[in-house]
Parts: structure tokens; C-alpha cells; sequence
């Protein structure tokens, strides 16, 4: 009986510790899953190795909870990442930092609204680190982005400093309205210049290009879109500090190319003009004008960020100040900037945060032109007998203004210009997770934006002028932008099944801008000291208050959007999104435009068939169709205008009336545009290889266009709905990595190229062409009407007399276009008839980069090109007074015909005068528009792996030497004249006699300010 209990007693025992070593051995297993950059990954999956059935998958934080038997192996896994298993011995925390895989594109890209795994996008998107952008020292960001990305065409509309560039995406599409494309700031539209966002404190640049793209961002989205984002901390890192300082020496390319002396005289006797001297002439004279007045420049930059972050939070501050003191006396630019980035999360289902980038701006001496010095007579004598400096100079024809480095200097209270700007960018939103529904966000953003220019100039009695009684001028115009945007956002982010990944966004929103200016002039300043502060101490009769100049615009739109993005596997992608804009700017009936577009994409490289294809890592077929529109006219357009006339009634009665300038349009509405992309992303050799082929067409119609009415009608114009253009291209993106650390050498390189073909393919009416405005059907919108010239005329050359009655040999032979006699003698003589029209778009252009590095040291190039078009010099040609071959004032250095010398390029100075310019001289100004430029030369050396700094507290440390501008290869006008082949001007700018407004949009090498070459020294440190 005792030995039964015993048993029993034992079976018992041994029961509970079974049972309780098994209940012990089931754990529960808790962490978050996180990439090699620290972000979380969401619809990770975590199963028992060899279960199908025990394992969870990871919510939107990356966080998962699982109970697996002790000693059992999980397995870790998400698309694009490598799997990863881990041994469970015991319960806890187990976190996981997963390795994205070989095949993976792994780059994270801002679309718009969120961002995206690089592999996963199928609209055109190119994409430029911060980094990479700092590798040519700049004002701004146009500079350093000038050739970095196919598709994208930064040319230089001013070379002051300070001065930013004209962005154009994929082509021109608008004759009159904005073709500038939308810049977002850290996800709010920005309304400032780009000159106002300090390079330093961006992390990474993304330009949206297509139309699928692009649509989500509607009406303002036209014309491409910008993405910039700016530095922030990193959640739960340490403070860091960074400085980035650099200094360079500022000097000029190249002088402009103008006689001397002795070739200024000879030019003189062979034309056969002005032969008596000048009043302070001198034959033997030879003084160089330029020498005497440009200056070597200097730039410094200095930018301080701190960041960090929290265990739910992080942060970020910046200072900055930049000063470029240029070429020319007086003129500098000098930017101070201020950046704070916070985000923070309260509990486990809010987010907010605020980013706020300001600046301050000062630029001077835009006052200070170039004719004078340039046109100065090389045999005047500057100096008086006492060895004092002439005021002004007498030449046969012309009194002129002694311009030097000293009397402008000595002039700097009494000449001066300021343009004083202050702006103030600042964004902030708010975010909430939806409890019990995993993926879904609410999130509102708000953008209040602030920005203001002040200008003042002040011109001196006499200053400027060879008569020193001149009365003093002054000018004040201030303008101010008020700018606001709120967006209500509802997004879903969820992967189902590891392999069903979907996006939803919704948005509402609004915006608002508001815009002022007023402006005064005067004349007569009683007082030097005034300047330009006190304008209304001058008499009422010389203050003039112009309505032209004085503006108040207000506009809004309100817009909602929908996008859904889809992927299976990682393989089939595909994206559609609608929107719809009203525009406060459109008629009645016509404010309101809906639009979509769909893209969608096939990673190939995933599919089975690929898996033993070692040498391709990836390859995705990419296609997209859109629309998106164009709303970009002056607000008040459907309205009409009246303008003011004065009216005299006497000696003494003035009145001022109005008139109809403009008729309203009831009708306008939305400029719109369809466009098709088609794209390839590839890469080879285990990514050593990668690139991107894109094509795409784009069509725009219904262009806002300013159409001009006959004089009968009273009215010179209104704006409507008029016209369409064309843009088609091809896009080629390669990089490689040549040499990956072979004993210490690596060895990376990137290029580009692009064409794009654009054309107007129709006008209003039916018309071919409109020759005032330079649009023609069949043409680029950039189109130059004039006649073709295609050499001299020489003594053996026939019918000089008929086609040129009264010409000379050795003045410019135009191409005929008209009939011939049966004898093959011309029918006419040379006339309008015979202008044609060339384009002036280059056939292609890009750019190219390489770095090498070995150990500490990195040597890197960047630069930019373009083949074909037109280069448009209006130094060249008669718009610049600089080329008048008579001898009245100083000539660019130029091979002209003489009986000796008659294979010359330039006309014989005695032959036929038009005005004041040889007949035909326009068309010397153009030339073959091709040119290789290398943007930058930079040698580091980092100092990172020094024994002596991995014991302190420095964790970088790099010096380097940079060169910009080193020099220009294949560029026949570089050849010629010796200046950089880059536009300097609009076409309205920098020259005696420039083109109509109309006509600005052509780029021009005008006298400006001179393009510099700049030698730069600077340090980056962190620490």
C-alpha cells in the first residue's frame, strides 16, 4: 500500500516538472526591425525557422512580438533585405538590423507627399545627394547643380555675384507664362529664391520630371519639380558638431578680348574715319582700360551645424554666412542663414515637428556697368600733366566718364545700389498614427513663408557722367510676398503577406500668395547725405511715383489630390493619382482642372528566369502617361487692365486719364500639357555598372499667350487660351565604380546626356509665324529671325552689284533665298525676304563627373557640355556697340578684311555702314553654341584613419584645394574670343541696342560682369 502512494506521489512529482519545464520553455520574443540606416521596416516578416504557420509580421514602427519555443531559430525577412536568422535561447528584446540585398536598389527617394525605395518608383525621378552637390563650391544650388542630372538645364542668366540660374526641365513648354519649375522645401511649395538656401544645409536634392511624377503636385507642378531636403538629426544619436569653412581667391577668366593701342589706331586708318584725334588722344598712346578697373575678389564661407536626437526625437541647427567680393569695384554679395529642424514623438501615436530656414542678404554694385570701360579709347591718355586722373575722356565723337578701380571705390557713398533681402521659410506639421488600424496616418502641414526686398540707389551730381552738373538721382522699390499653405493629408502604408505592399495618400489643401511693391524715384536730392532714405525731401516736381511700377496681387488655389501605389513582390508596380486644382488666377466657369495620371513598373532582375543571370543586378522597365496644367499668368489676366496716360491742357494743366490696355477674357483657362514616359534602370557586374535610358513627348496646348489685336480695335492686346508646343527627348544616366579598393584605389565615374527637341506647333489663328514675338511653327521657341550670313564678298565673286546695290568687296555676304534667271544671275537684290530662321536649342548636351580616391587622399572632376545651337553674342554683333569697326570708340580684337588680308572673318571697315554698325553686323553675333566647360577641380585629403584623431574627438576631418572654372575645351567662340561660351544676360540686358522684351528669353554673352576662375582652400570637420 505505502509503495503505491510512493508511485503515485512520484508520477505527480514528475508530472509538474514536466509540465513546468515546458511551460517554461516557451518564450515570448519582442524588438523592432530596423534597415542598416536605423529606419524601421514595416511588413518585416518573423517566423520559426520551418513553421508556416507560428510567425507575425512588423507593424508601421518596425515592432513585433512572437512566442517560439526555447532553442528554436527565427528567421527574418523582408523584401529588398537580406534574410537574417537568429538562435532564441531566451525570452527579452531582440532587435534586428537587416542588410539590403545586392539586387536592391536599397536608395530612398522623396516623390512627393513620402518617399520611396529607389526600385520601387516608376515616374522619371533623378536624385543628387548634398554631398555631391558640394563638390563644386557655390553661392547656391543652381551652380552645383548645373550638368549633375539629365533632363535638367541650368544656364546663367547673370554672372554677378550672388546671382542664381535659369532651371528648365525637360524643355520649354510656355511661349508667355512661368516655365520655372516648383521648388518644395522640406514638403512646403517655396515662393523665394534659390540663392536664399544656403548649400550646406541640404541633405538631398530630387527633381520629379515626368508627368506621372509630377501630377501630384498639380498646376504648380508644370514645368518639373524640385524636392529639397535639408539637414536633419537622427534619432537617438549623440550631439554632433560640423563646420565647414572655406576662402578662395576671386579672379578673372579672361578679359575681354579689345585692341590695344596700336591695333585700336590701325583699325582707325583703315576705316577712314574719325582720323583727327581726340582731345585726349594720344597715337602712341596704349592704355588698358580693364586693367585699370577690374580687381581680384575674394569669397569666404563658414556654415556651424549641430544635431542629434533623443530616444523618440531628434534635432537640428545651422548657421551660415557666406561673402563673395567680386571682380568688379563695388560689387559683393554677403548672405547670413539660420536653419532649426526638431521632430519629436509624444507617446506611441503622435509625431510633430518644425523646420524653420531664414536668411539675410546684401547685394552691392549692381549699378556698375561695363560700356565705358570697355569702349574707352586705348590711345586716351588717362592721366593730367600733374598725374592726377581725368574726369572724363574726349574722344573724336564721345566724352566718356573715367571708370577706374580707384574713382569708383572713392565714389561708393555717393554711387551706389542695395538690394537688402530678408526671408523666412517655416514649416510645420503635426501626425497621428490611428489607433487599431495599422498603416494609417492623419498628418496637417502648415507653411508660413515671409519674404522682402528692399532696393535703394543713389547717384551723385555728375557721377557717371562727362558733365559734372548732372543732377543727383535716387530710387526706392520695396517688395513683399506673404505666402501661406495648409495641407490635411490621410495616408495607408501596409504590406500584406511579405509581398502586397500598397500606398494610399489623400490630400486637401490651399494656398495663398500674396504680393506687394511699391517704388519712388526722384531727382534733385537736396543733399548727398540723403542718399536714398529721404527721397521725399526733393521737390514735388521731381519725385515720380510711376503706376507701372507699383503692384498688389493676390491669388490662391485650392487643390485635393488621390494616389494609390501598389506592389507585389517587389516585381509589378503600379501608381495612379488625380487631381484636381482651382485657381483664383482663371476666369468664372474656368478655375477648376482635373487630371491624372498611372505609371507603372517591372523589376525583371526579380523574376525566377533572372536568378541565374549573375552579370545583370537589376533591370526595370518603367512607363507613365499624365496631364498637368499651367496657370502661371499675371493674377487679374480674365479682368483686363487700364493704364494711365498723362494729358497736357496747357503750359500749366496736366491730368492724368486711363485707357483699356488690355480686354478681359471670360474664357481663359488652364494652359495644359499630356505627356508619355518610357524608362529603363539597369545596372551590371554586381552594381558596378548602373544607368538610367528615359524617353519621353510631351504636348501642351491651349498655351497662355498675350495675343495682340489690330490698332482699329483700340486695344493692344488680351490674354487667352492660344497655341501649342512640343517637347521630346532622350535621356542617358550612367555611373561606375572603375576601380572598388584595389590595394587602396578607388575610382568612380558618372555622365550624362540628354536631347530634347522642342517646337511650336501652332499659333493663334492659324498663323505660321509671328515675327515681332520670334515664334514660328516648326521651331524652337528659342528661334533667332535674321539673315544667314555665310562669308565676305571677294573681288571674283559674282552679282555683288545686283544683290548688293552700291556694296563693296569686303563687306558680309547674307544668303540669297530667292529665284534665279534663266541665266542663273538672282532676280532681286537682297532684302527682308531673305531672313530665315534658325534654332537655337543645342542638339544635345550633359555633364560628367569622377573621383578617385586612395587611403586619405580624393581628386575629382566635374564638368558640363553641349554640342550644337546657337551662342548668341551681342558683343560680337551690333547690339554692343563694341564691334562698330569705325574707330569711333574701342573694338573687340578681331581679324578683319583689308586688300591683304582677305580670307578674314570680319568685314573690311571701309565697306558699307548701317546706322552705325557694318550692314548685316547682327549676324556676327552668332556662333557654333558647342563647348566642353570643367566645372571644378578638387584635391582632400581626410584625415579620418591619423592615429592622433581616432584618440580625440574628431570623427572627420578633410582639407581640400579646389579650382573652378579651370578652363573650357571645344568651344569655337572660347577659340575666337577667350570667354567663357556661358550666357551672361537675358536677351534685353548688357548691351548698347539689346533685344526687345519679348525677346529676353534668348541668352546672350553680353558686358556684364566677366565669369571668374576661383581658387578655394577650405575644411570640413566633425566632431
Amino acid at each position: 500500500m505505502i509503495k503505491k502512494i510512493k508511485a503515485k506521489i512520484l508520477c505527480v512529482i514528475l508530472m509538474q516538472m514536466f509540465a513546468t519545464w515546458g511551460f517554461a520553455q516557451t518564450l515570448v520574443v519582442k524588438g523592432t526591425i530596423e534597415d542598416d540606416t536605423g529606419a524601421p521596416v514595416a511588413g518585416a516578416s518573423v517566423v520559426v525557422k520551418g513553421s508556416n504557420t507560428n510567425g507575425t509580421t512588423t507593424d508601421a514602427n518596425g515592432t513585433y512580438s512572437l512566442s517560439v519555443p526555447a532553442g528554436t531559430t527565427i528567421v527574418v525577412s523582408a523584401v529588398n533585405f537580406l534574410p537574417k536568422e537568429i538562435k532564441v535561447t531566451s525570452g527579452g528584446t531582440r532587435n534586428v538590423a537587416l542588410t539590403r540585398s545586392e539586387k536592391s536598389l536599397g536608395e530612398v527617394v522623396v516623390i512627393g507627399y513620402g518617399t520611396q525605395r529607389k526600385e520601387a518608383v516608376t515616374g522619371s525621378v533623378a536624385s543628387i545627394s548634398g554631398a555631391a552637390l558640394r563638390e563644386v563650391p557655390s553661392t547656391n544650388i543652381t551652380q552645383a547643380l548645373q550638368g549633375r542630372l539629365a533632363g535638367v538645364e541650368i544656364s546663367q542668366t547673370d554672372s554677378k555675384p550672388g546671382a542664381t540660374m535659369q532651371i528648365r526641365v525637360r524643355g520649354t513648354r510656355s511661349l508667355t507664362a512661368d516655365n520655372n519649375p516648383l521648388i518644395v522645401l522640406d514638403g512646403i511649395p517655396f515662393v523665394g529664391g534659390l540663392g536664399d538656401i544656403n548649400p550646406s544645409d541640404i541633405k538631398s536634392l530630387d527633381v520629379l520630371k515626368d508627368a506621372s511624377a509630377t501630377a501630384i503636385y498639380g498646376s504648380r507642378g508644370a514645368n518639373g519639380v524640385i524636392l529639397i531636403t535639408t539637414n536633419r538629426g537622427r534619432k537617438g544619436d549623440k550631439p554632433r558638431v560640423s563646420y565647414n569653412g572655406r576662402v578662395g581667391e576671386v579672379t578673372l577668366f579672361a578679359k575681354y578680348p579689345m585692341m590695344n593701342g596700336p591695333e585700336f589706331y590701325a583699325l582707325r586708318k583703315a576705316a577712314g574715319l574719325y582720323t583727327t584725334l581726340g582731345a585726349d588722344e594720344d597715337s602712341t598712346a596704349n592704355t588698358d582700360w580693364q586693367k585699370m578697373f577690374f580687381k581680384t575678389g575674394w569669397e569666404n564661407s563658414h556654415d556651424v551645424d549641430v544635431s542629434g536626437g533623443t530616444q523618440g526625437g531628434n534635432y537640428s541647427f545651422g548657421l551660415g554666412y557666406y561673402n563673395n567680393q567680386g571682380v568688379v569695384p563695388t560689387q559683393a554679395y554677403t548672405r547670413y542663414s539660420m536653419r532649426f529642424a526638431i521632430d519629436q514623438e509624444v507617446g506611441k501615436y503622435f509625431r510633430f515637428g518644425l523646420t524653420t530656414n531664414n536668411n539675410y542678404n546684401l547685394t552691392t554694385g549692381s549699378q556698375v556697368g561695363l560700356y565705358n570701360v570697355l569702349s574707352m579709347s586705348p590711345i586716351a591718355v588717362p592721366y593730367n600733366p600733374d598725374g592726377t586722373l581725368k574726369r572724363s575722356i574726349q574722344m573724336p565723337l564721345d566724352n566718356q566718364f573715367v571708370q577706374t578701380k580707384s574713382v569708383v571705390d572713392s565714389l561708393k557713398d555717393l554711387w551706389l545700389n542695395e538690394t537688402k533681402g530678408y526671408a523666412t521659410y517655416n514649416s510645420a506639421y503635426g501626425e497621428v498614427k490611428i489607433p487599431g488600424v495599422q498603416g494609417l496616418k492623419y498628418r496637417f502641414n502648415l507653411g508660413l513663408d515671409f519674404v522682402q526686398n528692399n532696393n535703394g540707389a543713389f547717384t551723385g551730381p555728375g557721377v557717371g557722367s562727362s558733365n559734372p552738373t548732372t543732377p543727383s538721382t535716387a530710387s526706392v522699390d520695396h517688395q513683399t510676398t506673404y505666402h501661406w499653405t495648409m495641407e490635411n493629408l490621410l495616408s495607408y502604408d501596409r504590406t500584406f503577406a511579405t509581398k502586397h505592399t500598397l500606398n494610399i495618400v489623400a490630400l486637401y489643401s490651399a494656398e495663398q500668395n500674396r504680393f506687394v511693391r511699391t517704388n519712388m524715384s526722384a531727382q534733385n536730392v537736396p543733399s548727398d547725405a540723403f542718399q536714398y532714405y529721404n527721397i521725399g525731401q526733393s521737390n514735388a516736381t521731381d519725385i515720380t511715383v510711376d503706376p507701372r511700377n507699383q503692384a498688389y496681387q493676390l491669388s490662391g488655389l485650392t487643390s485635393a489630390m488621390g494616389r494609390v501605389m501598389y506592389s507585389y513582390s517587389n516585381k509589378y508596380m503600379v501608381s495612379a493619382t488625380i487631381r484636381s486644382d482651382g485657381s483664383s488666377r482663371l476666369a468664372p466657369g474656368h478655375k477648376w482642372h482635373t487630371y491624372p495620371a498611372v505609371s507603372a513598373g517591372w523589376n525583371i532582375t526579380n523574376e525566377p528566369f533572372m536568378q541565374n543571370i549573375s552579370v545583370i543586378t537589376r533591370l526595370k522597365l518603367r512607363a507613365g502617361y499624365g496631364e498637368t496644367s499651367n496657370q502661371a499668368v499675371a493674377p487679374y489676366s480674365t479682368l483686363g487692365l487700364l493704364s494711365t496716360s498723362p494729358y497736357n491742357f496747357g503750359p500749366t494743366g496736366y491730368a492724368t486719364g486711363l485707357y483699356v490696355s488690355q480686354l478681359p477674357n471670360p474664357q481663359l483657362g488652364w494652359e495644359y500639357s499630356k505627356t508619355w514616359n518610357f524608362g529603363l534602370d539597369f545596372a551590371l557586374l554586381k552594381n558596378r555598372l548602373s544607368g538610367t535610358v528615359e524617353y519621353y513627348i510631351t504636348n501642351t496646348n491651349d498655351i497662355l499667350l498675350g495675343v495682340s489685336l489690330p490698332p482699329t480695335s483700340g486695344v493692344a492686346s488680351y490674354t487667352g487660351n492660344i497655341g501649342s508646343t512640343q517637347n521630346k527627348g532622350i535621356e542617358v544616366s550612367l555611373d561606375g565604380t572603375i576601380l572598388d579598393n584595389v590595394n587602396g584605389w578607388t575610382w568612380t565615374a558618372g555622365f550624362n546626356v540628354y536631347a530634347n527637341r522642342n517646337k511650336i506647333v501652332s499659333l493663334a489663328s492659324g498663323e505660321k509665324q509671328d515675327i515681332g514675338n520670334g515664334w514660328f511653327v516648326g521651331h524652337n521657341i528659342n528661334a533667332i529671325y535674321d539673315y544667314k550670313r555665310v562669308g565676305l564678298w571677294q573681288a571674283k565673286d559674282q552679282y555683288l552689284s545686283v544683290l548688293e546695290p552700291g556694296g563693296k568687296v569686303g563687306m558680309i555676304k547674307v544668303q540669297y533665298t530667292g529665284a534665279y534667271n534663266p541665266d542663273g544671275s538672282p532676280t532681286r537684290a537682297i532684302g527682308p525676304a531673305d531672313q530665315q530662321v534658325m534654332d537655337v536649342d543645342p542638339k544635345y548636351e550633359g555633364g560628367f563627373n569622377t573621383n578617385v580616391s586612395y587611403k586619405g587622399f580624393d581628386f575629382s572632376i566635374v564638368g558640363v557640355y553641349q554640342h550644337g545651337g546657337i551662342l548668341v553674342s551681342s558683343i560680337n554683333g551690333s547690339a554692343g556697340y563694341l564691334n562698330l569697326e569705325t574707330g569711333r570708340r574701342n573694338n573687340i580684337k578681331i581679324d578683319y578684311w583689308t586688300p591683304t588680308n582677305t580670307g578674314a572673318k570680319y568685314p573690311n571697315p571701309a565697306g558699307v555702314i548701317s546706322g552705325d554698325n557694318p550692314k548685316y553686323a547682327s549676324t556676327l553675333s552668332y556662333f557654333d553654341g558647342s563647348y566642353m566647360k570643367v566645372r571644378a577641380i578638387s584635391l582632400g585629403y581626410n584625415f579620418a584613419e591619423n592615429s592622433l584623431l581616432k584618440k580625440s574627438q574628431i570623427s572627420n576631418l578633410r582639407l581640400y584645394f579646389t579650382v573652378q572654372n579651370p578652363f573650357v575645351m571645344f568651344s569655337p567662340f572660347t577659340k575666337e574670343m577667350g570667354l567663357d561660351p556661358e550666357p551672361n544676360s537675358y536677351g534685353n540686358q548688357n548691351a548698347a541696342v539689346p533685344f526687345s522684351y519679348n525677346l529676353r528669353r534668348i541668352l546672350t554673352v553680353g558686358y556684364n560682369t566677366p565669369s571668374t576662375r576661383n581658387y578655394v582652400l577650405g575644411v570640413n570637420l566633425t566632431f
